[in-house]
């Protein structure tokens, strides 16, 4: 399967700046769970820019 990167990239919301990830979503998924995260989509933009995604803060937003 081809990565679409660039379709993928419209709907990327990371504002971590040296990402190297952003719209590879297979290697951000695998980065984030790997560090007990989610990624950066699932959560709105203002919760997005403080960084802060973890469970808890998913499950908080989703509750």
């Amino acid at each position: 399967m081809k990565c679409k990167k660039e379709e993928n990239l419209r709907y990327c919301n990371c504002s971590y700046p040296e990402c190297t990830r952003k719209g590879i979503c297979c290697e951000c998924v695998i980065y984030h769970r790997n560090k007990g995260q989610i990624p950066a989509c699932f959560f709105p933009d203002e919760i997005e820019k403080t960084f802060d995604r973890s469970r808890k803060t998913f499950v908080k937003l989703n509750s």
